[in-house]
C-alpha cells in the first residue's frame, strides 16, 4: 500500500478558496523573511559558488485552473475540424513548483495539462510574472511544460498553423491558460519555506510502446541496444517536503497523452491528468475546497514515439474504451511514481544556476562535431512533409499519403504549392523529406523558429527543455551531449520535452530519412537534432563555467494580428414555458454504488463563464450540517456534458459514477451555468435537481 503523504492540519492549516491561498501564519513568515532576503528574490544566471546552498533550500507549491473554452471549439491534437469540446470530464490545472537556495539562485518548473505550451503563451507568462515580480522570475528560471493532452480547447496560440483546425485564436481559452499559470507561479512563490528536494529513479513497464519502429529500428545498433523494443521505461521522481513533510511530487515518464482518442470531446488531462489527481485526491485526500495541499505532476519528457496505446503498434489501447484505458495508463504511472516518491532518499543539494538562450533554428550552421559526417550542414526554414497528412498511428490523418513515402504525392503538391510555395532551396535543404508545406518563410512564419533551449540546474540535477516533441533516441542524445560539457558536477539529467514552445517534432537523422510521421513533423530538416545537440552543448559549457549567454536574437510578439473566424455566443434561451436551470430530465429516485445517475438541465452556453477556480456541476450529499459537495466536474467520476438542442435553447447532462465507498445517504445534482442576453449581458443562475438516495 503507498503511504499517504497528508501534511498534519496543526502544522499547515487546510487552504480554501483560491488555489494555493497560504494560511495567515505563512503569509506574515513569508512576510518577515523577504524584508531580509531581498537579495534572494533575484534569480541569478550566474553560476553560484558551491557553498551557495549552505543553509538549505526553501521550497514551494501552487496550482491553479487554466480550463478554456468547454463547449464548440476546437481541440489541440489531433487536428481534426470535427472535433470540438462538448463539456468537461476533468479540469485542466497548472502545477507549480518553485526552488530557492541560500545566495540568491531560484526556479520555478510549471506543468500544465495542455496539448502544448504556444509560444504567446510563455511570452505572456513571463511579462506579466515581470510586471509582478521585477526580475525575480524570467525565461531564463522559468519552465513551462506541457503533458501534451489532446482533448483539451485549441486556439491558444499565436501561430496560423495551430489555430487552423481551431478555425481561429480563443481568447478566451488563452486568457484562462496565461493568468492560471502566473497564479500558479505566485501560488508557489507566496509558499516557500525551508525544505529540501529529494530525488529517485526507477523504470516502468507496460505503459508505453514505441508507435515508429521502423524508423526507430534505422538508428545505429547502440541506440537499439539502449533501448529495447525502441521503448524509454525511465521515471524520475522529485519529492518536495517543507519541515520534513511532504507538499509535492513531479514525476517525468515518456508516454503520449493520446489515451483519450479523436472521437472524445470532453476536455481531459488525459492519463497523465488521471495519474495526477489520482496521486492528489485518491492516495493524498486532497479536496475541492484543499487543493494545493499536496501538488502531484507528471509532465512529459522525450516521449515523440513513445504510445500509451499498447496494441497494433500504438494503434489501439490496452481496452475498447478510451475512459478505461486512460485510466489504467495513468494509474499505472501514478503507482510507480509513489513507490519512488516513498522510497526517495538522496538529497539534492547544492546551488540553484540556469541559462537560456533563443536561437533562430531556420539556419544554423552544423559543425563536423555533431553532423555525423564529418562536414558542415545547416538546419532550414520550418517546413512540414506529406507524411505529416498521414498522422501517427494513435492519430490516423486523412486517407490521403502513407507515412513514408518519399515519392511527392501530386495532389499534395498542388495543394501545398497552392496554399503556401515551397521555394525550391527549401526543397533541396530538406530532402529527402517530400515537403508538402513551408510555413518558415511566410511572413510572419505560421509556426515558430526563433525557439528557447534552457538549463536549470538544481544542485546535482539538471533539466534540459527543449520546445518540441523528441523521439527516444533523439531526446537521449540531447541528455548524452549536456551531461558530457556538465561532467560530473551534473549526476541526474532530465529531458523536460514540450517545453516554453511548440515547434512540432524532432528526430535522429536517420529517423528522419524514413518519414514516417514524426520525420516529416520534424521542422527544420535533417540536422534539426545535430543543431540542438549543438546548441546545447554552448549552453551547458556556460553554465558550467559561468559565462553569460546572451541572445542574438529574440521571437517576434504576434498577439496584436489574431483573429476569429468562427462567431461567438449570440443568445441563450430556455424552451417556452421554462427557465434556466429547470429539469428536463430528473435523476431516478435511488441508485445502487457502482451505477451511473444522471440530470438534465436547461443551460446557457458554456463559453459565457468558463468558471475557471470554480465548477459546472457539484453533487451533494445532506449532512446532518447542510448540503456538502462530494464530487465536481474535476472529479473523474463525473462528467459534464453541454448540447445545442436547437437555435439558442441547450441543455446540460451531469453525470456521476457513483464510487464503490459512496456513502449511503440522500444526494442532488447542482448545477452552475451563465446565459447571455441579446444586449450582451451575462447572468449566472443556479439549478438544483430532485433528491436521490444512495444505498
Amino acid at each position: 500500500m503507498p503511504i499517504r503523504t497528508t501534511r498534519p492540519a496543526d502544522r499547515h492549516p487546510r487552504r480554501a478558496g483560491r488555489a494555493g491561498r497560504p494560511s495567515q501564519r505563512r503569509a506574515v513568515a513569508l512576510t518577515a523573511a523577504a524584508a531580509t532576503l531581498g537579495s534572494l528574490l533575484l534569480g541569478s544566471a550566474t553560476a553560484a559558488p558551491a557553498s551557495a546552498a549552505a543553509d538549505g533550500y526553501r521550497v514551494g507549491v501552487g496550482i491553479a485552473d487554466i480550463t478554456g473554452e468547454a463547449a464548440e471549439v476546437g481541440m489541440m491534437g489531433y487536428a481534426r475540424l470535427d472535433q470540438e469540446t462538448s463539456g468537461i470530464h476533468s479540469r485542466q490545472w497548472a502545477r507549480a513548483f518553485a526552488v530557492a537556495d541560500g545566495s540568491g539562485g531560484r526556479t520555478v518548473f510549471v506543468s500544465t495539462d495542455l496539448g502544448m505550451i504556444m509560444q504567446g503563451v510563455q511570452q505572456d507568462v513571463i511579462r506579466r510574472l515581470g510586471e509582478r515580480y521585477g526580475s525575480r522570475y524570467t525565461d531564463s528560471n522559468v519552465v513551462l511544460s506541457a503533458t501534451h493532452t489532446h482533448a483539451a480547447p485549441g486556439g491558444h496560440s499565436h501561430h496560423l498553423l495551430y489555430n487552423l483546425t481551431i478555425l481561429g485564436h480563443k481568447k478566451k481559452t488563452y486568457e484562462a491558460i496565461v493568468s492560471g499559470i502566473v497564479r500558479a507561479v505566485a501560488a508557489a512563490d507566496a509558499d516557500l519555506a525551508p525544505g529540501k528536494v529529494k530525488i529517485a529513479t526507477g523504470e516502468l513497464d507496460g505503459a508505453n510502446v514505441n508507435r515508429s519502429q521502423e524508423a526507430f529500428r534505422r538508428n545505429p545498433a547502440e541506440d537499439r541496444e539502449r533501448f529495447p523494443d525502441g521503448v524509454d521505461r525511465s521515471m524520475t521522481v522529485l519529492r518536495f517536503e517543507q519541515e520534513g513533510q511532504p507538499v509535492g511530487m513531479v514525476s517525468w515518464f515518456a508516454t503520449h497523452a493520446t489515451s483519450m482518442t479523436p472521437e472524445n470531446t470532453l476536455i481531459s488531462p488525459d492519463n497523465k491528468g488521471y495519474a495526477q489527481y489520482h496521486v492528489e485526491h485518491d492516495v493524498n485526500g486532497v479536496e475541492w475546497g484543499e487543493r494545493g495541499r499536496f501538488v502531484a505532476a507528471f509532465p512529459q519528457s522525450n516521449a515523440g514515439d513513445m504510445s500509451p496505446n499498447l496494441r497494433e503498434g500504438g494503434a489501439k489501447g490496452p481496452t475498447d474504451d478510451e475512459f478505461e484505458n486512460t485510466e489504467i495508463i495513468g494509474k499505472l504511472q501514478a503507482d510507480k511514481a509513489v513507490e519512488l516518491f516513498n522510497a526517495a532518499k538522496e538529497e539534492l543539494t547544492g546551488p540553484i544556476a540556469h541559462r537560456q538562450r533563443y536561437v533562430d533554428f531556420s539556419g544554423v550552421e552544423v559543425g563536423p562535431a555533431y553532423t555525423g559526417d564529418g562536414r558542415t550542414h545547416s538546419t532550414c526554414p520550418a517546413a512540414l512533409g506529406q507524411g505529416f497528412t498521414a498522422g501517427a498511428e494513435d492519430g490516423p490523418g486523412p486517407d490521403i499519403a502513407e507515412e513514408g513515402e518519399l515519392k511527392p504525392n501530386p495532389l499534395l503538391t498542388v495543394a501545398g504549392a497552392v496554399v503556401a510555395p515551397t521555394p525550391a532551396a527549401v526543397r533541396e535543404c530538406q530532402k529527402p523529406k517530400p515537403v508538402f508545406i513551408t510555413t518558415g518563410v511566410q511572413k510572419p512564419s505560421w509556426t515558430p523558429q526563433i525557439l528557447p533551449l534552457q538549463l536549470v540546474r538544481i544542485g546535482q540535477l539538471t533539466l534540459t527543455a527543449a520546445p518540441a516533441e523528441f523521439t527516444v533516441v533523439a531526446g537521449h542524445r540531447v541528455m548524452d551531449t549536456v551531461a558530457e560539457k556538465l561532467g560530473p558536477s551534473s549526476e541526474h539529467t532530465v529531458f523536460a520535452g514540450y517545453s516554453n514552445a511548440y515547434s512540432g517534432y524532432v528526430t535522429t537523422p536517420e529517423e528522419y530519412d524514413a518519414q514516417h510521421y514524426e520525420g516529416a513533423s520534424t521542422h527544420f530538416g535533417r540536422y534539426t537534432l545535430p543543431a540542438y545537440q549543438q546548441e546545447f552543448a554552448k549552453l551547458a559549457s556556460s553554465l558550467r563555467s559561468g559565462e553569460p549567454t546572451p541572445s542574438a536574437v529574440r521571437p517576434p510578439w504576434l498577439g496584436n494580428t489574431q483573429l476569429d473566424v468562427k462567431p461567438g455566443v449570440v443568445l441563450d434561451s430556455p424552451p417556452l414555458g421554462k427557465a434556466f436551470g429547470d429539469l428536463a430530465e430528473q435523476p431516478a429516485a435511488g441508485y445502487a454504488p457502482g451505477e451511473r445517475a444522471e440530470a438534465v438541465f436547461y443551460t446557457g452556453h458554456p463559453r459565457n463563464n468558463l468558471r475557471g477556480e470554480g465548477t459546472f456541476l457539484e453533487v451533494q450529499r445532506q449532512t446532518a450540517n447542510g448540503w456538502r459537495t462530494v464530487a465536481t466536474d474535476n472529479d473523474w467520476s463525473t462528467t459534464y456534458r453541454w448540447k445545442r438542442s436547437y437555435a439558442a435553447v441547450s441543455t446540460a447532462t451531469t453525470g456521476w459514477e457513483i464510487p464503490a465507498d459512496a456513502a449511503p445517504g440522500t444526494y442532488r445534482f447542482v448545477h452552475r451555468g451563465d446565459t447571455r442576453n441579446l444586449l450582451g449581458e451575462i447572468d449566472g443562475f443556479t439549478g438544483v435537481s430532485r433528491t436521490f438516495t444512495v444505498g
